[in-house]
């Protein structure tokens, strides 16, 4: 860890704001008014999709959606929907997060660090919301196929997309902000949403989740990350009045 802590340095200024060509500060106004709204429509939706969850309204619609992304089982689609659902199974799920703390650590982001082990505190938001609610997950039968993983918990929301989307999702937003080379921080944060855009349908494809219960996760966890990343901001720029 300590080998890396260099190179992560020389990709990083944790001191100085971001440069202009990442956030001008008129842009950086208008995704912030942004992002509220969005923050705002998403913890909604959430709060709708429980509802129907709850109701029972929604099965028709979960069964139509997953029978659909099952229905191609193209070899490489497959390949690849195991390769994304792969660093939310434990033990992978217990050790990449910390690695990633060790890391910003080791390159002395210590506040970084700290808000990367609250976006990971996702994991806990989707545990509490599984135990409200309790709903049962998907079970083979003679069209809908259940691919064998350990699996624990009940079915919504889905800790997979939850956890992704505030650990992988955060992580996006701190390489952005943070990463001065420009092809290194595109590569990172066009890596870490891919990775937030497929867990979703990985979820589906693999029978171990509902339609409802990724999209819950998508919105609770968008909510979540903004609110983060605000909090972030603030705590950022107090620092740096501090300073002066």
């Amino acid at each position: 860890m300590a080998g890396v802590a260099p190179v992560v340095r020389a990709a990083l200024d944790p001191h100085a704001p971001p440069p202009a060509d990442v956030f001008p500060a008129p842009v950086a106004v208008r995704r912030g008014r942004s992002a509220s709204t969005v923050a705002w429509a998403c913890l909604i939706g959430f709060g709708a999709l429980f509802g129907l969850v709850r109701a029972r309204r929604s099965e028709a619609l979960d069964l139509a959606v997953t029978l659909q992304l099952q229905a191609n089982r193209h070899p490489m689609i497959e390949r690849l929907m195991r390769v994304v659902s792969w660093p939310g199974f434990p033990p992978q799920s217990r050790l990449i997060p910390p690695l990633g703390i060790l890391a910003l650590l080791a390159a002395r982001l210590r506040v970084e660090a700290a808000f990367l082990v609250a976006a990971w505190g996702t994991s806990l938001l989707s545990t509490a919301v599984k135990t409200a609610i309790r709903r049962p997950r998907p079970v083979a039968g003679e069209k809908l196929r259940v691919v064998v993983a350990p699996l624990g918990g009940s079915s919504f929301p889905s800790g997979h997309v939850l956890s992704y989307v505030g650990l992988y999702g955060f992580g996006a937003y701190l390489a952005e902000v943070l990463v001065r080379p420009v092809l290194l921080r595109r590569s990172l944060v066009g890596t870490l949403l891919g990775l937030v855009a497929l867990v979703g349908p990985s979820r589906i494809q693999q029978g171990h989740h509902w339609f409802t219960d990724v999209t819950a996760s998508y919105m609770l966890g968008t909510s979540y990350v903004v609110g983060l990343a605000a909090l972030y901001r603030r705590v950022k720029a107090h620092r740096a009045e501090v300073r002066a």
